[in-house]
C-alpha cells in the first residue's frame, strides 16, 4: 500500500508547486515509509506526490509518480491490482520497464481506455491519473471502497489525498468543521460518505471515477461498479443449484481470491480472531502455502471479550505459526488517549484499538496481512439482521400508536428496575437482547418502537445517538444512503435490504476505514479476500436460505469452513474485536474521560451541549445506565479535536524523496516513441 497526495491550482513555478506538494506528501510517510516521489507540471499547476510501501517489484522501476509508455499519462497509485499478471499477458505487445502492477494500470489505460481498464481490475485501489494530452485529472476508487481517497476545494484549489491530514498541509487549506457531518457522526460513530469532517472536502465514493477538466467545482462522476446494482443483479439471476454445488463454487472463488492476494515480494501473514471469516481465510492460505502461515490474534483478560483461546485452537489445527497479544488495562490506558490521532476524522468504533494493536504486532513479523473483513455483510453474519427482522414482524402487529405508547411507558422505568423485574423472561425476547445489561437493552428497544418503517427501524438500531441534534449546538444531520439510495428497497426481503445498506455505509465508512488507518499507521498492508468484487457478486446470487438458517447467519461459509476446521472449534457466539469500553471508562480510563468531558472544555469547543454530555457521564460513571457507545462517540470527537491541529509544513528537503524525471520514453528507451502531445485513439 501507499499514500497519494496532490492538487490542481493555478500555474506557478516548479519551486512554488513543490514547496506546496512536499509537506502534503510527507504527511503520509506512515503509509509509505520506503520511498517518496514528487512531480509537477508548472504550466498547468498540477502536482502529484507519492509515498511508497514496497510490496510488488521492490526495485526503483516501481517508483511513482509513474509515466505511461507514451508519456501521456502520469499516475500516483495506492493499492494492489491482484490480477495484474493476467492483464500483463493480455498486454503482451507492451515493452515493460519493470514488474509492478502500477505499470500494468498505465498500459491498460492506454490500450483500453480508463473506464474499460478499471472494470477489468481485481484489487483494492485509489489513484490519481493525469492525462497530459487532454489536461484532465481522473480520481478513481476501488469497487467496495477498501482504499480511501478524499478530494475537495480550498481557495480555488482542488486538493486530493489518501488521508485528510495531507490536505491540511496545503498552504491554502482552511478547514471549517462540517457540523452536519458531525451530527451524522454522533448517530453512527463514523462520518458517512460522501461527507467529511470539513466543509468542501469529500470522500470519493466506491466504484466511481471523478473526472476534472479544470480546478473548478465542475466535474463528472462515472460509476463503473455499484454494490447496490450488483446486489439487485444477483437477486434477479439467483443461483439455482444445490447447496453442495454452491459450496464448490464458493470454495473455488475464495481459493482464487486468497491465492491472488498471497502474491507478495515481502513477508505475509493473516489476522486470526478465531471467528468464521478469518478462520476460513487462514485455512485457504495454509492450504495453498508450502510453509507455515504467520497468524496473529488479540486477546483480553476479561473472558467475556476474549477470543484468543479459540484463535489459538484454530491455529494449532491448521498448523500456522501463531502469535498472540493480550491487551491489558494498562495498555488501554496508554493507547486510548492517542488512538484518535490515527484517524483524519472523528471515528468511534471501539474495536479500533485492538485492530491497531494486532496490526502493530503483525508488522514486527510481516509487511502484508490478510483479514476476514466483509463476511458479515456478504453472508448475513450480524445477529442484528435476524433480530431486526423478527422485531419488525412483531412491532408491525402492534400498530404504530400502540407501540409508541408502549415504548414511552417502558422508557419511564429505570434500567435497574427492568433488570430486577424482567430478568426471568429475557430469553423470550428476540435473539441478541439476552446478553449484557437487560434493562439497558429493553430501554433501547423502547426507543426503537418509534420507528415508522423497516428502514427507519434499522437506522435507529444502528444509531449510537438517536437524536444527535439534541447534543449538537448547531447543525442538521447530513444525508447518507439511508436517504439518498433507493436501490436497496427493491431487494426481496428485509435481511437483504439490511445487508445492502451495510455494504453501502457501514462497510466502507467504518469497517474498512478502521482496517486501513490502523494497518497503515504502522506501514502494514491489509488485504481483504472476501471483498473480491467477484465474491461479492456471487454471494448476492445465493438465496437467503443459504445464508441464514435457524436464526444463524453465514450458513454456507460455515459449511465450507467445516472442510478445513472441525465444527467444534468454531460453533460458538460471535465476539469479534469488541472491547470492554464501558468497564474501562469506569476504571482505568476514568480520569482521561473526565478530563475530556469537563463542562468547561466541552463549552469551549462550541460543538456540544454540556448539559446532555454531563447527564450521560454522570449516569454512566455511577453505574445507573450504560452509555458506553454514546460516550465513546463524544470522547473520540473531543479527543480528535485535541489531536488535530493544523499540521506544520516541513521543509522541502526529504531524506528519501526525489523528483520524478521526465517520461521514460524520453530517456530510457531510444526506440520507444516520445510523447508528442497528440491525442491517441481510445
Amino acid at each position: 500500500m501507499c499514500g497519494i497526495a496532490g492538487f490542481w491550482s493555478s500555474p506557478a513555478t516548479e519551486a512554488e508547486l513543490l514547496e506546496m506538494l512536499a509537506p502534503m506528501t510527507s504527511a503520509l510517510q506512515h503509509r509509505g515509509p520506503d520511498d517518496c516521489g514528487l512531480w509537477c507540471e508548472p504550466s498547468v499547476g498540477i502536482g502529484l506526490g507519492h509515498r511508497r510501501l514496497s510490496i510488488i517489484d521492490l526495485s526503483p522501476q516501481g517508483h511513482q509518480p509513474m509515466f505511461s509508455g507514451s508519456g501521456r499519462y502520469v499516475i500516483v497509485f495506492n493499492g494492489e491490482i491482484y490480477n495484474f499478471e493476467q492483464l500483463r499477458k493480455e498486454l503482451d505487445s507492451q515493452v515493460w520497464r519493470g514488474h509492478s502492477d502500477t505499470e500494468v494500470i498505465l498500459a491498460a489505460v492506454e490500450a483500453w481506455g480508463l473506464e474499460n481498464a478499471v472494470k477489468r481490475f481485481v484489487g483494492i485501489f485509489a489513484f490519481a491519473l493525469w492525462d497530459r494530452a487532454e489536461r484532465t485529472l481522473h480520481l478513481v476508487r476501488d469497487h467496495l471502497g477498501v482504499k480511501p481517497l478524499y478530494y475537495g476545494w480550498n481557495n480555488q484549489c482542488l486538493l486530493f489525498a489518501s488521508e485528510v491530514k495531507a490536505l491540511r498541509c496545503h498552504p491554502r487549506f482552511s478547514g471549517e468543521l462540517n457540523r452536519d457531518a458531525i451530527a451524522a457522526y454522533l448517530r453512527y460513530g463514523y462520518i458517512p460518505a460522501p461527507h467529511s469532517i470539513y466543509c468542501d472536502i469529500y470522500k470519493l465514493e466506491p466504484g466511481t471515477i471523478a473526472t476534472f477538466r479544470s480546478a473548478s467545482r465542475a466535474f463528472r462522476v462515472t460509476r463503473y461498479w455499484s454494490a447496490s446494482e450488483a446486489a439487485l443483479a444477483g437477486t434477479r439471476q439467483p443461483f439455482n443449484g444445490r447447496a453442495d454445488e454452491a459450496i464448490e463454487q464458493l470454495n473455488a472463488l475464495l481459493t482464487e481470491a486468497v491465492g491472488l492476494q498471497m502474491a507478495s515480494d515481502v513477508p505475509l501473514g493473516a489476522f486470526l480472531s478465531g471467528g468464521i471469516d478469518s478462520s476460513l481465510v487462514v485455512s485457504l492460505m495454509q492450504a495453498q502455502s508450502t510453509s507455515k502461515v504467520r497468524s496473529f490474534s488479540i486477546g483480553f483478560t476479561e473472558p467475556k471479550y476474549n477470543e484468543a483461546p479459540y484463535a489459538a485452537e484454530v491455529a494449532r489445527h491448521l498448523g500456522t505459526e501463531h502469535t498472540e497479544l493480550y491487551v491489558t488495562e494498562d495498555q488501554a490506558q496508554r493507547y486510548v488517549p492517542t488512538i484518535a490521532s490515527l484517524y483524519d476524522e472523528p471515528f468511534a468504533d471501539s474495536s479500533q484499538l485492538p485492530t491497531f494493536l494486532v496490526s502493530q504486532m503483525a508488522r514486527k513479523h510481516v509487511t502484508v496481512s490478510l483479514s476476514g473483513d466483509g463476511g458479515d455483510e456478504l453472508f448475513a453474519g450480524y445477529s442484528r439482521y435476524v433480530w431486526a427482522d423478527r422485531t419488525w414482524r412483531w412491532m408491525r402487529l402492534l400498530g404504530s400508536p400502540l407501540r409508541r405508547h408502549l415504548g414511552t411507558s417502558i422508557s419511564k422505568v429505570s434500567p435497574a428496575t427492568v433488570d430486577t423485574l424482567l430478568r426471568p423472561v429475557e430469553k423470550a425476547l428476540p435473539g441478541g437482547y439476552g446478553e449484557g445489561s437487560f434493562g439497558n437493552k429493553v430501554h433501547r428497544l423502547s426507543r426503537l418502537m418509534e420507528s415508522s418503517d423497516p428502514a427507519n427501524l434499522y437506522r435507529n438500531f444502528l444509531s449510537h445517538i438517536q437524536y444527535p441534534e439534541r447534543f449538537l449546538i448547531r447543525g442538521s444531520e447530513a444525508e447518507s444512503y439511508f436517504h439518498t439510495n433507493r436501490d436497496w428497497k427493491a431487494l426481496p426481503d428485509y435481511v437483504s435490504q439490511m445487508q445492502c445498506l451495510d455494504s453501502l455505509t457501514y462497510l466502507p465508512d467504518d469497517i474498512l476505514v478502521k482496517l486501513d488507518r490502523a494497518s497503515m499507521a504502522v506501514g502494514l498492508e491489509a488485504r481483504v479476500p472476501l471483498l473480491d468484487h467477484r465474491v461479492f457478486e456471487f454471494a448476492w446470487r445465493l438465496p437467503l436460505s443459504m445464508k441464514v438458517r435457524q436464526g444463524q447467519g453465514k450458513w454456507l461459509l460455515r459449511r465450507l469452513l467445516e472442510r478445513y476446521v472441525p465444527p467444534a472449534l468454531i460453533n460458538r457466539p460471535k465476539k469479534g474485536f469488541s472491547v470492554p469500553i464501558g468497564q474501562w471508562l469506569r476504571g482505568p480510563l476514568r480520569d482521561w474521560a473526565e478530563s475530556l468531558l469537563d463542562p468547561a472544555r466541552i463549552r469551549s469547543s462550541g460543538l456540544l451541549r454540556t448539559e446532555e454530555v454531563s447527564r450521560m457521564w454522570l449516569q454512566h460513571s455511577s453505574g445507573s445506565y450504560d452509555w458506553e457507545y454514546q460516550l465513546w462517540n463524544v470522547l473520540m470527537l473531543e479527543s480528535w479535536l485535541e489531536s488535530s491541529p493544523a499540521v506544520p509544513h516541513p521543509s522541502l528537503v526529504h531524506s528519501n524523496a526525489y523528483l520524478v524525471s521526465p517520461p521514460p520514453s524520453q530517456h530510457d528507451d531510444p526506440n520507444r516513441p516520445a510523447y508528442t502531445g497528440r491525442k491517441p485513439l481510445l
